[in-house]
């Protein structure tokens, strides 16, 4: 595994409390960053399956200590501009600054197009979409005003790469958004020395994806298999772990990609190669 130098920096991480995102604060830690752990901290009504917990929170922060360093943790809605303000504010009053956005909060639920009340779309949006936004922007003009750079990583998806059927028009119209903020943002942010990629991750063993096979069935999986064929060219019947996305992630926020900016690294096992 690569060695990366985060010796001084602050990772601000968010959906923190367990899947990718707590895969990506302790990885951040273990290569010396401090980290601002955030996450919402109870479920959305909408939203099919259990969403990350406090005690889940806390226990993403107690393993960043283990590594030896500091970690926040904040409760906050993603969606809510309010609450992304204060949660910048309080990890830069605690830390003196951020060099580093894991913008990675998200949520999933399913229905046609069709069938799709607004609750279910406005919900959804608001986390994947405006809460990405809100972020970038908050943290941003944080990198603006102290004039050192920064990187920002956004959780794109292969749903933002192509169409997926079966009840997730509202999920890819997200993603799909999430890589065009990518490229306007780089562009935007190119001049304060801020580079801003977004991660596409396939088909990702985490409590997400358990949750919502649970809550639909693994049917809904296989039928949705059979129409856009293997989420795993390497193993049909497996999904990939937290650490693949993690990794991407990681080498985005380091100088070894200090030239990188605008893109969507598609890590999926081979799903966009078909």
């Amino acid at each position: 595994m690569p060695e990366y130098d985060f010796d001084g920096k602050v990772a601000f991480v968010t959906g923190a409390a367990h899947g990718q995102g707590e895969s990506h604060a302790v990885e951040y830690a273990r290569h010396g960053a401090d980290v601002v752990a955030l996450d919402l901290g109870e479920n959305k009504e909408t939203v099919p399956y259990d969403l990350g917990t406090d005690d889940e929170l806390e226990a993403t922060a107690e393993a960043v200590r283990e590594h030896g360093q500091e970690a926040l943790t904040v409760k906050a809605d993603v969606s809510e501009e309010a609450e992304v303000a204060a949660a910048v504010e309080a990890a830069v009053d605690e830390f003196g600054k951020i060099d580093i956005l894991a913008n990675n909060a998200g949520i999933e639920s399913f229905a046609d197009a069709v069938e799709l009340d607004e609750r279910m779309w406005d919900e959804l949006l608001g986390t994947n979409l405006k809460g990405i936004w809100l972020c970038a922007k908050h943290v941003g003009k944080h990198f603006i005003d102290r004039g050192d750079g920064g990187k920002i990583v956004n959780t794109a998806s292969v749903s933002g790469m192509t169409g997926i059927p079966l009840g997730n028009a509202h999920y890819v119209s997200a993603k799909w958004g999430v890589r065009g903020l990518t490229k306007t943002l780089a562009l935007e942010l190119a001049e304060y020395d801020v580079n801003v990629n977004a991660v596409a991750p396939g088909g990702v063993d985490t409590p997400m994806v358990t949750g919502i096979m649970e809550a639909y069935g693994e049917e809904m999986l296989a039928e949705s298999q059979a129409l856009s064929g293997p989420w795993n060219v390497f193993d049909e019947e497996g999904m990939q772990d937290a650490q693949s996305i993690t990794d991407a992630y990681m080498w985005l926020s380091s100088d070894a990609a200090r030239y990188v900016t605008g893109i969507t690294l598609p890590v999926d096992a081979g799903f966009t190669a078909k």
